[in-house]
């Protein structure tokens, strides 16, 4: 004799074996692919932030150095057009996963950076600028703007070390490749010679 189970048995086990499968779902990384995406785009988000809020002080303190010092227009010119170059650059959510792209934007960066510091060095020849009130207060905001900068930039490569470690590991690569086609975000490095102080000849 043959028992068959009734709509009533397997109802409840249907349901039981959803809900299982629920919970495995949800504890097996599953959700950890967008979760640590968004996370490194809103850190690149405040990557941005910082470099703008740079690129906005440049011109009162280029301004203010020129009434110093007008026959540094080399160096003043330089730090305009680095900071035109930089603020050209087009940057959108691609970016990140653009190697190209990712190296253009940090080029453009890292040669207004070192602009600017050329900028601070040739200032230490003039002594009534360094005490002036407005090139001060320009330059603290400067300093500080650099050191968000190097915060976020920090912030930026730790997110996206976890979530490049997430997508190459078991189980995120499954996820990454079947559902979420996540690709390598790319992270800041080093500028050559980025251990140098800026060389300016007096």
């Amino acid at each position: 004799m043959v028992l068959t189970q009734s709509p009533a048995i397997r109802r409840p086990l249907v349901m039981l074996l959803i809900g299982l499968f629920g919970l495995v779902l949800a504890g097996c990384g599953y959700n950890n692919v967008p979760t640590l995406e968004e996370k490194a785009k809103a850190s690149w988000g405040e990557v941005q932030n910082q470099y703008q809020r740079r690129a906005d002080l440049i011109p009162n303190l280029v301004e203010t150095v020129k009434g110093y010092a007008q026959q540094e227009r080399e160096v003043l010119t330089q730090v305009i057009e680095a900071r035109a170059k930089a603020t050209q650059v087009k940057v959108d959510a691609s970016t990140i996963t653009d190697p190209a792209k990712f190296k253009e934007y940090q080029d453009a960066q890292n040669q207004l950076s070192g602009a600017l510091g050329r900028l601070m060095v040739t200032v230490e020849r003039y002594p009534e600028l360094k005490s002036n009130q407005n090139f001060l207060a320009l330059q603290s905001q400067l300093e500080g703007t650099e050191n968000r900068v190097a915060v976020a930039r920090r912030d930026y490569i730790q997110a996206v070390q976890a979530f490049n470690t997430e997508i190459r590991t078991f189980p995120g690569v499954i996820w990454a490749r079947l559902f979420w086609g996540a690709k390598p975000m790319e992270s800041f490095s080093a500028t050559a010679g980025a251990e140098r102080p800026p060389a300016v000849k007096f």
